[in-house]
């Protein structure tokens, strides 16, 4: 028997779709999730008859699918109607009035806000929406610093659903009465995802992002297990990917119970750069240096001493952002571009 049969060749790769375990990751299907979507559509079905759409409220702790079943609702209202403008911030990376204003001109396809201040940016927004009518999404709203924007949003913007997200239950209680007034939002609670609901999630996504039989069903199992021990499908989408990439490393074709107890080490240590290995050590070496600069530009340097493609390189720069390594902030100036910074962002705790 050949000692290295079931070793992978240079080239190949243990991931079918890397992209499939990000946590923002729109599945085709969002399983377990179904009432909460059916409600969502039912505060927004008003505006497809012209009439004003009902606010809603929605809570529950992190990574228990908030996010991505508003954005699966989102993503079905566009594709089924254009008279609807859908509209998504996230008030954690967009903490201000102006930051908000600026993000939903961008999305709204107007460029020219450099130079205005938030008002203005507003008035645009407003004149914009009111062309057809708008569902407004402002994820992580406990993140903002101010209150004022969510307010002219409400009494400005004619025909609306405005939805807001959070993890914080008492949200609503603690904002100024005359917003609240305004708002006057259904409320509606994602509880916890049991034990077959969360490993239904983790195969779902396997199956989307690895050939099959690359993870095995006791890999899955101790991946789901910890993952519903600590309540946070992230979780389990950071122990799938980092098994897959240990197991990677080591030249295997499949990730066995040995690489799932590696990554799962790892992620109650806390992963930190002296767990990054290879070409990814390097990229991030390099990044250290370059912190700052596009995505590309770093490429630029470092295809220079490697024949790795762009592709390739992408994939490295993800996952050392998901590994918490490095930042990775869009740019929309005179285009769309990434720009890389070294350093961590929140940890799962922190969310």
């Amino acid at each position: 028997m050949s000692l290295f049969k079931n070793m992978l060749s240079s080239g190949e790769s243990l991931f079918l779709n890397p992209i499939a375990l990000d946590y923002d990751y729109i599945p085709k299907l969002v399983p377990y999730r179904e009432n909460q979507q059916h409600y969502m559509a039912q505060c927004i079905k008003p505006l497809l008859q012209e009439r004003n759409g009902k606010n809603l409220l929605i809570t529950g702790t992190p990574g228990i699918g908030k996010t991505v079943a508003v954005k699966w609702v989102l993503k079905d209202l566009e594709e089924n109607t254009d008279n609807i403008e859908c509209i998504y911030v996230n008030c954690w990376k967009k903490d201000t009035p102006y930051k908000i204003a600026v993000d939903i001109c961008e999305q709204l396809g107007y460029p020219w806000t450099q130079t205005k201040r938030t008002e203005d940016l507003l008035k645009e927004v407003i004149k914009s929406l009111n062309k057809k009518t708008a569902v407004i999404v402002l994820d992580e709203i406990d993140k903002l610093q101010e209150l004022s924007i969510v307010y002219t949003l409400t009494e400005d913007v004619y025909k609306k659903s405005i939805f807001l997200i959070t993890n914080d239950k008492e949200w609503l209680s603690k904002i100024d009465q005359r917003l609240k007034s305004r708002l006057m939002p259904e409320t509606m609670e994602f509880k916890p995802y049991n034990r077959e609901e969360t490993e239904g999630i983790l195969k779902q996504r396997i199956s989307y992002a690895f050939p099959k039989g690359v993870i095995s069903n006791d890999t899955l199992k101790i991946i789901s297990d910890k993952t519903y021990e600590i309540s946070d499908i992230r979780t389990g989408l950071f122990l799938l990917k980092e098994s897959a990439n240990i197991a990677e490393n080591k030249g295997k074709k499949k990730v066995d119970l040995e690489e799932a107890q590696e990554a799962i080490l790892r992620l109650s240590k806390g992963y930190n750069s002296k767990d990054v290995e290879g070409d990814s050590k390097e990229i991030l070496e390099l990044i250290k240096r370059l912190s700052g600069k596009s995505t590309q530009e770093i490429y630029d340097i470092y295809k220079q001493s490697s024949n790795i493609s762009y592709r390739s390189f992408q994939r490295k720069i993800k996952e050392l952002a998901d590994l918490n390594q490095i930042q990775i902030e869009e740019i929309n100036k005179g285009g769309k571009y990434h720009i890389v910074k070294y350093g961590s962002v929140k940890s799962l705790k922190e969310f």
